[in-house]
């Protein structure tokens, strides 16, 4: 008999919810933290090892690819050994990339340092998101996917920060070593907190009636639910224009609008921090029994509007920016709805024992997302179509609405019932 506690206590303590929150968004941020641990140092790898900007860039294609593998892999491995375990090896595979980098002596070992920082960083979505699904209480699940959303924000804000002031003061190599510290940090909280994190895992739970869904077949039979592929879809479409804006941002908005180097390179910053915003709010709406492919539409909708003015209308520089914030707080309002949407049409059609492997999978459409989001936009630039680049933005978020309304109706009743 399993000595864990059971799945979906209820109802949990407030204190006891929080603190899960809290624990899986730090380490949602730890993974984005090391989502940019390197390219901040490129200006220093570069004249180091002789490298030039295609070869620098190429450890985040590899970063990428490998995540976006391994995130479908690491979902089995919740589902089978507990998402706790995953995210622990996770993290300590992201604080080992770190000391990778520090005592690298070539560019080789950059490379093994993306491979390694590739395969902590897959486990994150289908560990996070198990954890949310089985520890939290239900009526608090849309502030989780908040709180994650924001955490995630917040690691992406806080490395270029960090990595530049360690490098600039230290050396290149001591910012390797304190990144790995960070992952440390991390880590030792997830094992502190261990008995939060626990819960009974499906092939050990009692025998469920026979009316509950459940994965048939082989470990990967889930692949023939049609949710999956909408839900892979979505996540595909709604990363590929912010890949855009996380690539070419500056350059883009330079030549568009006229913005200042100062100005460009915050747009970004700005557009992030108007997502954290619009996360906060996406919490609050995202309520069990809701229909969050609605709030979804709303979100993404707005998206599109905002990309064609950027498109076409000949905005003042002063505008730029505001507007980007306004893009970045309409489109993360359906953050939280969109985590919930997934966890019910998983529910509704595979079973509670089927969240690792389906948000490993979906989630690798993000990474997908972002590895391919380069290259197409790249090849708009190439050509000086600079205004077809939101164009496309706005096309894809249309994509996704599309994606979220077919998961909503895949999720049926279970979209519209509270969760228990």
């Amino acid at each position: 008999m399993s000595s864990t506690p059971a799945a979906n206590p209820a109802p949990a303590s407030f204190r006891a919810d929080a603190t899960v929150i809290s624990l899986v968004g730090f380490a949602h941020g730890t993974s984005h933290f090391f989502h940019l641990m390197l390219p901040p140092l490129f200006p220093w790898f570069m004249p180091e090892f002789g490298l030039g900007y295609a070869e620098v860039g190429v450890l985040m294609t590899v970063f990428f690819v490998v995540s976006g593998i391994g995130q479908a892999i690491a979902g089995i491995w919740v589902d089978k050994f507990g998402a706790h375990r995953v995210l622990c090896t996770g993290v300590g595979l992201l604080s080992l990339s770190g000391v990778i980098v520090g005592l690298a002596p070539n560019f080789i070992a950059l490379m093994l340092a993306a491979v390694v920082a590739g395969m902590g960083n897959s486990v994150f979505h289908p560990a996070d998101f198990t954890l949310l699904a089985k520890r939290v209480s239900a009526q608090r699940m849309g502030h989780a996917f908040s709180t994650h959303g924001i955490s995630g924000n917040l690691g992406w804000a806080l490395a270029p920060l960090f990595m530049t002031a360690i490098a600039s003061q230290a050396g290149w190599r001591a910012a390797g070593f304190g990144a790995a510290l960070f992952g440390a940090i991390s880590l030792a909280f997830l094992i502190w907190k261990r008995d939060l994190l626990k819960y009974e895992l499906a092939h050990e739970a009692p025998a469920k009636s026979a009316d509950a869904p459940a994965v048939t077949g082989g470990t990967w039979s889930f692949l023939k639910a049609p949710m999956v592929w909408y839900a892979f879809a979505f996540f595909f479409f709604a990363t590929f224009g912010f890949g855009a804006l996380q690539n070419f941002g500056p350059p883009l908005l330079r030549e568009l609008f006229g913005l200042s180097l100062a100005a460009s390179t915050s747009a970004l910053s700005v557009y992030l921090v108007g997502g954290s915003l619009g996360l906060v709010l996406g919490g609050f709406l995202a309520k069990p029994g809701n229909q969050h492919e609605r709030y979804v539409m709303f979100a993404f909708g707005s998206g599109v509007l905002f990309a064609l003015v950027m498109a076409f209308v000949p905005l003042p520089a002063w505008l730029v920016l505001p507007i980007m914030a306004l893009m970045g707080f309409g489109i993360a309002i359906a953050g939280p709805s969109r985590d919930l949407l997934v966890r019910a049409a998983t529910k509704a059609k595979l079973g509670e024992g089927a969240y690792g492997r389906v948000y490993g999978m979906v989630y690798s459409g993000l990474d997908v997302g972002l590895a391919i989001a380069p290259i197409a936009f790249g090849m708009l630039l190439d050509r000086h179509l600079n205004s077809m680049v939101f164009v496309g933005i706005a096309a894809t978020l249309a994509c996704g609405i599309v994606a979220a309304l077919a998961l909503g109706r895949e999720a049926g009743s279970a979209a519209t019932q509270p969760a228990k």
